[in-house]
């Protein structure tokens, strides 16, 4: 132990673990609120969209959104500039 170890800030590495799991803990809380169809919703309108237009994974979102009393599906579609079919 040298004479000036004790100006150095220790690191709390359980307390930085346990701050990352409380993290993951919300993400997947998060996304399991949604209704479980969604993710095959998002794939198939992604192979729709692609027999049309050349679009990335990530161009598709799906989303359950509460407005009021009532659950909305939102779609969110992103598309390229050039719109060029790919048959």
């Amino acid at each position: 132990m040298g004479m000036f170890d004790f100006l150095k800030v220790k690191k709390n590495t359980a307390s930085i673990a346990k701050d990352r799991l409380r993290i993951i803990i919300a993400q997947e809380r998060t996304n399991r609120s949604g209704p479980d169809y969604l993710p095959l919703l998002q794939r198939e309108l992604l192979e729709v969209i692609r027999k049309y237009v050349s679009v990335d994974v990530d161009a598709v979102k799906v989303d359950v959104v509460k407005d009021g009393e009532h659950d909305v599906l939102d779609i969110s579609v992103a598309l390229p500039d050039g719109r060029a079919a790919t048959a």
